[in-house]
């Protein structure tokens, strides 16, 4: 019983700062340079990142070339990844853009439908990815933040967490060629 209330309390904790940290997109609105993904996101580019446990330690690095195009208010982002192990990945994001600044994008591993808004020079998006490790998959949240610095460069920081618990987080760097 008494192992439950401590486990209850933690998971309480961890939701309650978890609130009181978050970042509201309206916060970026007169930001400069406006970020316009259509724009951005259009062509190719390069990704160099890395992903960190909870402690801050890197546990993998990473790079990714993304194929970019947008067909109206529709846009394709064809992203492959090259890890530090040699492994690579494929994603291909559909994203959708909508009025107010808000887009939707699924992914063959995103579960549902990711939801996102563009303010300033920031856009935010969450979404829940199935993420193989070792063998196992698991169902983790992003909560995903882009802050455009130059015309050609982006950087990206995601925080992985499971039941309101962080896992750890994945810091990019975008370089539009």
């Amino acid at each position: 019983m008494k192992r439950r209330l401590l486990l209850a309390a933690a998971t309480g904790s961890a939701l309650m700062l978890g609130g009181c940290a978050s970042q509201n997109i309206d916060q970026y609105r007169t930001e400069k340079p406006e970020l316009d993904l259509k724009q951005y996101f259009n062509g190719t580019l390069d990704a160099y990142g890395v992903f960190t446990d909870r402690s801050g330690a890197v546990v993998k690095r990473f790079t990714v070339v993304m194929n970019c195009s947008w067909q109206g208010n529709e846009g394709v982002l064809d992203e492959d990844f090259t890890y530090s192990d040699g492994t690579t990945q494929k994603r291909v994001w559909r994203l959708t853009k909508l009025p107010d600044g808000k887009y939707t994008g699924t992914a063959g591993d995103v579960i549902g439908t990711a939801q996102g808004q563009a303010r300033g020079n920031a856009f935010y998006w969450t979404y829940t990815l199935s993420l193989p490790v070792d063998g196992n998959v698991y169902e983790v949240r992003f909560d995903d933040w882009m802050y455009l610095m130059t015309d050609k460069v982006m950087l990206n920081k995601a925080t992985m967490s499971k039941f309101g618990v962080k896992l750890g987080e994945v810091t990019l760097s975008f370089t539009k060629r």
